[in-house]
């Protein structure tokens, strides 16, 4: 621990945040917990009778299906958890769509590709358009995962020193963009996979039959880069770097602004010209696969709005396919990638990084498949429904409080998918009734999510996002980075939240297919 963090007084709400995640166990170990108060409550549920009218469901008289709490220690639910291990693990909607799309992305990654192609974008770009490239390339550098992190970040601190500018305003543009802009991007990407999964889970549990695109939320997330775009500018140009002051690189410091600043190389040009040329040629792929009739991709038996459900399923394979042929085009000109075995060994190390993973979804899957089995998420989603009918607020207003209530809860439960795995099952079942779509209700869920990343200190990356800073300005404690991020944060939530309200309002388009408003098949 460096001298400038260590002296900071553990005090306030900040430090009340600090000492009680830290307290928190594991997200594993939250799920197993939460596990046991679920069956506890499902027990609790059933002895009372707690009952809801099914909302599209009707008996044989024409009256309402009446859905009843279950024991979880019920017979028949102790033999599916114990049966059914092995199924309710595989079968959990996100960990097939994460695998797939992160083989992918690991060749990317590991090949270089990633980092090059930031690395390219950003240290061309003029002095007063270096903030808004680092953060356009921060939030698109979401589909890199990690990599955003561990090579943009450290970059930017580089490039802004190498133009004059004080490097912490970089690495706090760069930061903004990366976690503030986590949901925001020009492509849907492998957070979109997984949070569609768990979507997808929710809300079968109205709607069996009800399928997840991964491109549901492309138009809103596009939307979302090109608004938190000037946020961003602004905040660091205006607010951070006038705080800030002057700085000058010297000794070490200087040899490392040099150093990071340094072209690409020939072989990294190629690279980067043949991973272009070869996602041209998937993208064109996919083209053909969509257009003219009797193309596999498009189901002409299927009604209007059904018909381009096969293209857009189709993603995640698509998305693998591209960071698969970009990434060995790549690698293959610069020589990170020599022969198929190098390849076999990337996506083995993908795999490798995905174990943490693996653990939490094993344990995610079970609270989820047990939330349903004891069929309280749908019962708290009709009473829910009803309540909220009954106060007759307006849509955008329900969207609103969905993004400030994750936006809040995200301050003392790091993981995107942790917190959706918890909050799906009561959510979009919840809005589905009041007619709001399960795309809306996730992409209302991310807006908050993103926003309040960068001020907590329980975030994962935060100590190495501290560490970046502390490289240049050896004061720089955690106090220093939570008051940089705060204004970034603030502004992000109140123009995400604008946003919102007003994307429900009008009723726009949120992805290919998908639409705000959402009518239960029978309802």
């Amino acid at each position: 621990m460096s001298t400038a963090e260590s002296q900071l007084p553990q005090t306030g709400i900040l430090g009340w945040i600090e000492r009680t995640g830290n307290k928190l166990p594991d997200p594993v170990f939250i799920f197993f917990w939460l596990i046991a108060v679920l069956v506890v409550i499902s027990v609790i549920a059933d002895l009372m009778g707690l009952s809801a009218p099914h909302p599209t469901r009707v008996d044989e008289s024409g009256a309402a299906v009446i859905i009843t709490a279950e024991s979880l220690l019920s017979a028949n639910n102790i033999q599916r958890l114990w049966v059914d291990m092995p199924q309710t693990f595989t079968h959990f909607h996100p960990l097939g769509y994460v695998l797939v799309v992160m083989l992918g992305a690991g060749i990317a990654e590991r090949s270089g590709l990633f980092a090059t192609a930031m690395r390219g974008a950003v240290r061309n770009a003029p002095k007063f358009l270096l903030t808004p490239m680092v953060a356009l390339v921060a939030m698109v550098g979401n589909l890199a995962a990690d990599a955003a992190y561990v090579v943009l970040i450290p970059l930017a601190g580089v490039l802004y020193a190498a133009a004059g500018r004080h490097p912490v305003a970089g690495i706090a543009a760069a930061f903004a963009g990366v976690s503030g802009g986590f949901s925001a991007n020009l492509l849907p990407g492998q957070l979109d996979a997984l949070l569609f999964g768990i979507t997808e889970a929710a809300a079968e549990s109205l709607a069996p039959a009800w399928d997840a695109n991964i491109a549901g939320n492309w138009y809103f997330i596009a939307a979302m880069t090109v608004i938190y775009l000037p946020v961003i500018w602004y905040v660091t140009d205006r607010i951070i770097e006038p705080r800030l002051g002057s700085f000058q690189a010297e000794g070490s410091l200087a040899s490392i602004t040099e150093d990071g600043d340094k072209p690409l190389d020939a072989g990294e040009k190629k690279g980067l010209k043949l991973a272009g040329l070869a996602a041209l040629a998937i993208i064109i792929a996919w083209i053909g696969f969509t257009i003219g009739p009797g193309t596999p991709l498009i189901d002409e038996t299927a009604s209007p709005e059904a018909r381009m459900r096969p293209f857009y399923r189709s993603l995640v394979a698509g998305f693998f396919i591209l960071f698969v042929a970009c990434g060995w085009a790549y690698g293959s000109a610069t020589g990170t990638v020599k022969n198929h075995r190098d390849i076999v060994k990337m996506m083995t190390d993908a795999m490798g990084d995905l174990a943490y993973y693996m653990v939490l979804a094993f344990a995610a899957a079970h609270f989820v498949a047990m939330f349903n089995w004891s069929e309280l998420g749908l019962i708290f989603a009709i009473g829910g429904a009803d309540a909220l009918q009954s106060a007759n607020l307006p849509m955008p207003i329900l969207l609103g409080l969905l993004v400030l209530f994750s936006g809040a809860i995200n301050l003392l439960v790091g993981s995107a998918s942790a917190k959706w795995a918890l909050l799906a099952p009561v959510m979009v079942p919840m809005m589905m009734l009041l007619n709001v779509s399960p795309e809306m209700t996730t992409a209302a869920y991310r807006v908050g999510d993103s926003a309040t990343n960068i001020i907590t200190p329980l975030m994962v990356y935060f100590p190495l996002i501290l560490t970046f800073a502390q490289r240049w300005q050896k004061d720089f404690g955690l106090g220093s980075l939570t008051a940089t991020m705060i204004p970034y944060s603030i502004w992000l939530l109140i123009t995400g939240l604008i946003m919102t309200m007003l994307w429900i309002a009008l009723g726009l388009p949120l992805g290919p297919g998908t639409s705000v408003g959402y009518t239960l098949p029978g309802g």
